[in-house]
């Protein structure tokens, strides 16, 4: 695709965003003598020029612009048959300087065909389960893998496109390619021009177990009702215009999977048929209550606004109930979406559904309706904190970006372990039956509800308003939203181990299987650390460690509403964290997000200097006490343990002043020689040395090495004498003119017994053990957090966009 390695994009004409003058000056930069390597080099040479899209300082230029597609959706679910059928009618606005001939549209679905480029390059093992055979071989076939072929096997998948036409008029000439699907246009739309394009689709719904999809269907086949009963979680289930923008030009890269999507802003208008019986939930507002909800549950919906606690909608009675019954009849649900980039839904008969108002920002009115959607088997569980987790996760989100923008924000259960779209999440935990018929569920199933729901309704911020590019730069989105969910989650519960303190990536830091962040989504070896993790651990610390909380807040906020219902990159959001902050961190981008160094600095040697007066009555006594206080030789201990003499002791008659006076016996010659210094001294260099003499301060020399090549800054804590401790922060700047090794000087009134590099473990440090000053017999850093961090630890490399897994707890019960 028109990538270049260090995403060096260029405007779509005439290459003016960045021509190959800036290219040939990028590389002008040499360092051609010597071993010098400048961490501090500024990222000038490496993002796109500035230009009238997007500003030097990081946000939207004076030109800026972006493409709008406006959807009216009639869509009807075929529940026997697991399948949708649909049409649409897309309103596509132009908005760019350019002619368009042609409409790229995003096929997601054709993902699961077996001729699909991600099936054919999929590597063997990648899914790694049971062996058949029990045996521990290096190629195992899992029963998961079977699964999938089989199911792949038995039903015709991928999207059957039956008509493309330009509006209501004659048919348009498409062609299919993989997941995209390129609809050439009867005539061109010029800037600010407008089209329509009509499209008949239908497709059938994939099991979401068997596919480990991000979206499809769960049976439940032991439901009293014949067949048993199933949830609907429907996304990427319709034709989407691909984004076309200012850095890329249409961003049709195939889906593989890891990388995800971005979308052009617009308004959706969705009608969905359902069977009568089943509760639908989606992006956007319910427009005809009326129509598929009793007077009771409307008059529920009502009293929900302004309730202390959930309210029930659809009770767990009444969900039971339907889950029961059968009938040929349907309704049709009618939804509207305003400014969104995508539209998702749900659809089951088993939902129980739960709704609390959250007035934001002091408003009598509530502003934001929060409901979850969840069958029986989520028991108590989503009935005390889904919901109150969703309004959580607004009220901290809104402090650090803006308020919530729509009116609706939904978690719902399903098969779906944890995914996103504007105004609706997929959320997988529940609780597990016991022997008894009651449900329960363990500490860390609690957690990973609260800590999922938090990070998938946080995905409402990041990306669906603030619309950053995620087939491009995943953690634009996960690394930024794990960031938040971190402080969501430890304002809510700080005995959670959320997984975004430095300590949770020390481990990968120094592995081999890293790639720098800024790497393309699909070619990222782990998602997990490296999109999620990684950039919310640098973060924390450019927050906690570099900036401080107020200035990171601030620009932090002032990036995030900026680029509200925008398309930030990567660049903007460099720019506007140094413009808005003051702070030059150009040094930090490189290193956490473009290299794969970490960060090991060593305190390799500390000594101490004395001041001396220069006065022979004073110093030379202290030097004779430091040589006393120096081990005896041991051929002088053992000749005096054996009763030999020296050759003075036996002749006392040749002794002189040598002999009864040391070398530390001062003499007039000295004391005036300390006067004649003195008298010599300008006005000036008298007082600042008798001042130094009279404060007698501490003189400590600290030698440090950089041996994991990421600069950062020094977090020196100092123990005394007296064991009180002080804190003394190094910035990062001091590598700036040898990023291998410095020396700094440090002066103390107290005397220190003990230097420690990075006590609390703010900077993802990665070994320990070179971090004292006398060295400590410790335990290495990432077994003592091994340690601590127990088997509860939300897996967050699996709140990825597949399906959401739970590490083994072994003490939960």
């Amino acid at each position: 695709m028109h990538r270049i390695s260090l995403w060096f994009v260029c405007t779509l004409v005439g290459l003016t965003s960045f021509g190959l003058s800036d290219l040939a000056q990028a590389s002008a930069i040499q360092q051609t003598k010597g071993s010098f390597e400048d961490k501090f080099r500024q990222l000038d040479e490496v993002l796109p020029t500035p230009n009238v899209y997007r500003s030097a300082a990081g946000e939207p230029g004076e030109h800026y612009w972006q493409q709008r597609a406006d959807y009216v959706i009639d869509v009807r679910l075929d529940e026997e048959k697991r399948r949708l059928d649909a049409t649409e009618t897309i309103t596509y606005t132009n908005n760019s300087p350019y002619t368009l001939k042609y409409i790229w549209i995003q096929l997601d679905q054709n993902i699961f065909r077996s001729d699909s480029r991600a099936e054919r390059s999929a590597t063997f093992g990648s899914r790694p389960e049971v062996s058949l055979d029990g045996i521990d071989t290096p190629a195992k076939l899992s029963l998961g893998d079977l699964r999938r072929q089989q199911f792949m096997s038995d039903n015709a998948l991928g999207f059957v496109i039956s008509r493309v036409a330009n509006g209501e008029e004659a048919p348009l000439r498409f062609t299919i390619v993989g997941t995209n699907m390129r609809v050439d246009l009867a005539e061109p739309i010029g800037p600010g021009a407008t089209t329509e394009l009509a499209i008949d689709f239908g497709y059938n719904i994939v099991e979401e177990d068997a596919m480990d999809a991000r979206s499809g269907y769960e049976l439940f086949p032991d439901d009293a009702r014949e067949g048993g009963n199933a949830i609907f979680l429907l996304a990427q289930w319709y034709p989407r215009v691909a984004a076309f923008t200012d850095y890329e030009a249409w961003t049709n890269k195939e889906f593989l999977g890891s990388g995800e999507f971005t979308m052009e802003f617009g308004d959706f208008e969705v009608t969905i048929d359902v069977p009568a019986d089943h509760i639908v939930a989606a992006s956007g507002e319910l427009k005809n209550p009326e129509q598929v909800l009793t007077a009771e549950q409307r008059r529920r919906l009502e009293q929900a606004k302004n309730a202390k606690r959930p309210v029930f909608v659809v009770t767990e009675e009444e969900a039971l109930e339907n889950e029961k019954a059968g009938t040929n009849e349907r309704k049709t649900w009618r939804f509207v979406a305003e400014n969104v980039r995508d539209f998702a839904w749900a659809s089951s008969r088993k939902f129980i559904w739960d709704a609390k108002g959250y007035q934001q920002g002091g408003s009598v009115q509530p502003e934001v309706l929060a409901m979850s959607f969840y069958p029986k088997e989520g028991g108590e569980l989503w009935k005390k904190y889904s919901t109150e987790s969703v309004i959580h996760t607004m009220e901290v989100y809104s402090r650090f970006a803006f308020d919530y923008p729509y009116p609706t924000a939904q978690s719902v259960n399903g098969p779906v372990g944890g995914m996103e779209y504007p105004m609706i999440t997929f959320n997988g935990p529940r609780t597990e039956l016991q022997e008894d018929g009651s449900r329960t569920y363990s500490l860390a199933e609690k957690r990973f509800l609260i800590g999922v729901v938090i990070h998938e309704i946080g995905h409402i911020y990041f990306p669906m308003v603030v619309n950053s590019d995620e087939r491009q730069w995943t953690w634009m989105d996960e690394g930024l939203n794990s960031f938040l969910d971190g402080v969501a989650g430890r304002e809510w519960d700080p005995s959670i181990p959320w997984g975004v303190e430095a300590r949770s990536i020390v481990d990968y830091m120094k592995s081999s299987v890293q790639v720098p962040i800024m790497t393309q989504s699909d070619s990222v070896l782990r998602l997990g650390p490296n999109a999620y993790t990684k950039p919310a651990v640098a973060l924390n610390i450019l927050r906690e460690v570099i900036l401080g909380r107020e200035l990171f807040d601030f620009a932090f906020r002032e990036y995030a509403q900026r680029w509200m219902f925008k398309r930030p990159t990567p660049a903007d959001f460099f720019r506007t964290m140094e413009e808005a902050s003051g702070v030059d961190l150009d040094w930090f981008w490189r290193g956490w997000f473009y290299s794969t160094d970490h960060v090991d600095i060593s305190l390799d040697r500390v000594y101490k200097l004395r001041l001396d007066t220069q006065d022979p009555d004073i110093d030379w006594q202290r030097r004779r006490d430091e040589e006393a206080n120096k081990p005896t030789s041991f051929f002088v201990a053992r000749n005096r343990a054996e009763g030999r003499k020296t050759w003075v002791e036996m002749n006392p008659d040749v002794r002189d002043f040598h002999d009864d006076n040391d070398r530390f016996t001062v003499t007039n010659k000295q004391r005036n020689a300390y006067q004649d210094f003195l008298a010599k001294l300008e006005p000036w260099e008298r007082r600042v040395f008798e001042r130094a003499v009279a404060e007698d301060k501490n003189y400590y020399v600290l030698d440090f090495s950089n041996l994991g090549g990421l600069v950062m800054p020094i977090l020196l804590q100092m123990t005394y004498a007296d064991g009180s401790t002080e804190d003394y922060r190094i910035p990062a700047e001091i590598w700036r003119r040898n990023p291998q090794q410095v020396s700094k000087l440090i002066v103390t009134d107290k005397e220190v017994v003990g230097f420690a590099v990075d006590p609390n473990w703010e900077t993802a440090d990665v070994a320990i053990e070179n971090n004292y000053y006398p060295r400590q017999i410790i335990p290495s850093r990432i077994e003592a957090f091994k340690a601590q961090r127990g088997s509860d630890h939300i897996r967050r490399d699996l709140m990825q966009d597949a399906k959401t897994e739970l590490e083994s707890v072994n003490n939960d019960d």
